[in-house]
């Protein structure tokens, strides 16, 4: 199965993170760096959400809507425009329970970018990510709550069960920033696979 790596190493991602450097002015490996810690974030806040069956219905009924996949063939025309944006803050808070800024403070502790910049980077990146699950999931056939959960852990690898601590750090926290460094160190650990071993391996940083 194609899996996170996958599209940031592909032409989707290359179109992906020279779109978003250009709409948010920044250079492309700074907003590599940040979008290598930011997708493996919100595939881990999915599959928080996805572990209760509620969740998991929620989510199988938004990939076969409107986030089937077909985001994905015209991302350079579609990424920075008022209707994804604003579909991407929604994603967020759905995704992550109003603690956008906490996971916006860990996404710029690790690429240098400033949390507003980062907050806009992931409302771009989002309905990325949803429309990707959207695609795999028709791929794989995935029509039921165990099967998403199984398409989200084999997207983050093999190490995702241990790293949902990452995410559930980030949510818990008050926003001061004061876990950031703790949760930064969890995320760029040298742990093979998972969430440490994409953070390590995108890019080849």
């Amino acid at each position: 199965m194609a899996g996170l790596l996958d599209l940031l190493n592909s032409d989707l991602g290359k179109t992906l993170i020279s779109s978003a450097s250009q709409q948010l002015g920044q250079k492309e490996n700074q907003t590599a760096a940040a979008l290598q810690t930011a997708l493996p974030l919100i595939l881990g806040g999915m599959k928080n959400n996805a572990a209760t069956p509620q969740g998991a219905d929620g989510l199988l009924n938004a990939l076969s809507g409107k986030h089937n996949g077909s985001l994905l063939d015209n991302l350079g025309d579609l990424l920075g425009n008022s209707d994804t944006l604003s579909d991407g803050a929604g994603i967020l808070g759905h995704v992550f329970g109003g603690k956008q800024q906490n996971v916006a403070q860990a996404v710029g502790a690790k690429s240098g970018m400033d949390t507003a910049t980062v907050m806009k980077l992931l409302q771009m990146a989002a309905p990325v990510v949803m429309a990707y699950l959207g695609k795999q999931s028709r791929e794989q056939n995935v029509n039921d709550t165990g099967g998403i959960e199984g398409l989200l852990g084999n997207l983050l690898g093999s190490g995702a069960k241990n790293d949902q601590n990452l995410v559930t750090k980030l949510l818990d926290a008050n926003g001061d920033g004061s876990i950031i460094d703790d949760v930064m160190g969890m995320a760029t650990g040298n742990k093979k696979g998972g969430i440490g071993g994409l953070l390590g391996g995108i890019f080849g940083s």
